[in-house]
């Protein structure tokens, strides 16, 4: 019997030459904001030492996200994706920049870094609804979940050497070096951005009206299977979502400092890159649903085995297996979301999805430092994760063709909208 042929290298990263561009400006912008957010948590933990001020770092995250999601999709829809991306990276750079003037000069207080935290999360309210639709216009539709994953890994590839990197250089010379690096980083993506060129069909632009702002909510409450993925998705992490509390685990729990925060949250991300690659290059062919709830599942028990671990190896082995469960499942959401919606529906799709997502993590996070605050760090973390294996069980029932879902192309497909007459712009 002849030896099977070696795997090749996924095809949209040899044909489409874009697309590599367009994963080095994801990992540019990934990796600097990684390296912010340890050193943003670190440096207000250590300004007031309350737990609930690291959950105010969510909710300013959170406002903006909810606030700004449907304009944002309705922007992506009808103005030129890439240089609404390139626009929120610029005003994200202004925002790092001037964190950085004043740390170095001595005038950083607790309100300061939280306004400017709300001013990254406004650009990147109109940013992420751009950057997820841009994807499918730069890879044909049956490798678009194997693109999702090479990009996802390099969003992962930055959280992890992120805050391992973000923490050495905090303990080494403190924060005002994390948000010098940071706002390089972010120079480069949007440099390289920039100069990136993208063939999209421009169709003639809607009215901004509450039917057309709301489309995207409309579109996803008539489709069961992306209602099912997204909401389980927001109700899983809300509750088990506990790294707004890696700071306290880290500092009173497992008495270690930034260098074992940095190593704590790039646990996750080790587990997840190791995850991605392989989906990048196997494609999932079958019983996408049940895999899809089985991930969720797998992420509630590995919370809850970090919920109660006294040791730092242990600590880091669950936070890597709840890395890699919660990849399986970002993947499959965002390519069965992507391909069950039509490209002029995508930006509006898009939008509602990141309120979603904004939900479950950075609302997520002031929920898990509110109940820490009120019950201790660890109990809340065990409930959050029992609450996430909870939500399985009760979507398994609501979501029944989700549960039986075998591919995530060619099932529940909506047929095309009629769009007014494109025209081709190269962008």
């Amino acid at each position: 019997m002849p030896e099977p042929a070696p795997p090749t290298a996924p095809p949209f990263l040899l044909r489409r030459s874009v697309f590599p561009s367009f994963w080095c400006a994801r990992i540019a912008s990934s990796l600097g904001y990684q390296m912010l957010s340890v050193a943003v948590g670190w440096q207000i933990y250590e300004i007031t030492g309350r737990a609930f001020d690291l959950g105010m770092i969510g909710l300013v995250q959170f406002i903006p996200s909810v606030v700004l999601a449907l304009p944002a999709g309705h922007c992506a829809d009808q103005f030129e994706r890439r240089r609404i991306v390139l626009i929120g990276q610029i005003v994200e750079w202004f925002a790092i920049v001037a964190l950085t003037i004043l740390t170095f000069t001595g005038r950083v207080h607790e309100a300061g870094i939280l306004a400017l935290v709300f001013v990254v999360s406004v650009a990147k309210a109109f940013e992420f609804p751009a950057l997820q639709s841009m994807l499918p216009s730069l890879v044909p539709a049956e490798v678009l979940p194997r693109a999702m994953a090479a990009s996802a890994s390099a969003f992962q590839t930055a959280m992890i050497v992120g805050p391992a990197l973000g923490g050495v250089l905090y303990a080494a010379f403190g924060p005002g070096v994390v948000y010098a690096v940071t706002a390089l980083l972010y120079l480069v993506a949007a440099t390289l951005m920039a100069r990136l060129k993208v063939v999209q069909v421009v169709r003639a632009r809607e009215p901004v009206t509450l039917a057309t702002l709301f489309a995207g909510v409309t579109f996803i409450r008539q489709r069961r299977d992306i209602l099912g993925v997204i909401s389980l998705d927001l109700f899983a992490v809300l509750l088990g979502g506990a790294t707004a509390l890696l700071p306290i685990f880290a500092r009173d729990l497992l008495h270690t400092g930034p260098r074992g925060l940095g190593l704590l949250r790039a646990a996750p991300a080790v587990g997840a890159l190791l995850t991605s690659l392989w989906l990048a290059r196997h494609q999932l062919q079958r019983r996408v649903g049940m895999t899809m709830f089985a991930a969720v599942a797998g992420f509630g028990v590995a919370t809850l085995a970090f919920a109660v671990s006294t040791s730092l190896a242990l600590s880091l082995a669950a936070l890597f297996a709840l890395g890699a469960f919660d990849m399986v499942s970002v993947v499959i959401r965002s390519a069965l979301v992507q391909l069950d919606t039509p490209d002029a529906m995508r930006g509006r799709v898009s939008a509602v999805n990141a309120i979603f997502i904004n939900t479950s993590n950075q609302l997520g996070e002031f929920e898990s430092g509110l109940t820490a605050a009120w019950m201790g760090a660890v109990p809340a973390t065990v409930v959050g994760g029992i609450g996430t294996l909870v939500v399985v069980g009760v979507w398994m029932w609501m979501f029944p063709s989700l549960r039986r879902r075998q591919r995530l192309q060619g099932e529940s497909t909506p047929p095309e909208p009629t769009p007014a007459p494109p025209t081709t712009s190269v962008i």
